[in-house]
């Protein structure tokens, strides 16, 4: 099935803006965890939809394009971060890491 497009240009680049600007730690660790890439060295979010998050994923000195799935399907600009805060804790459970400041 395609994926599903709830969110706006605009949505999309103020999300993806956020998550590097103030998360890239964040971003590094579920990208480690959850996007198949535990030797990953950096990461940054490219872009979303509905049914999950693009990613470009720097791992073993080559640039890798990482998808990873949303627990379920997102239709409101809300459910964005919450489903980005559940990856976040799953991906420090995964990799037993401790939380970053401000979590």
């Amino acid at each position: 099935m395609p994926p599903t497009h709830p969110f706006s240009p605009e949505v999309v680049a103020a999300v993806t803006a956020h998550m590097n600007g103030d998360h890239p730690e964040d971003t590094l660790l579920i990208c480690r965890a959850l996007g198949g890439l535990p030797e990953a060295t950096a990461a940054r979010m490219t872009g979303l939809d509905g049914d999950g998050g693009d990613y470009a994923v720097t791992a073993g000195g080559a640039e890798h394009t990482v998808r990873i799935p949303w627990a379920r399907p997102l239709t409101e600009r809300a459910q964005i971060r919450a489903e980005v805060v559940r990856m976040y804790q799953e991906a420090r459970e995964k990799l037993g890491a401790a939380p970053c400041e401000g979590h």
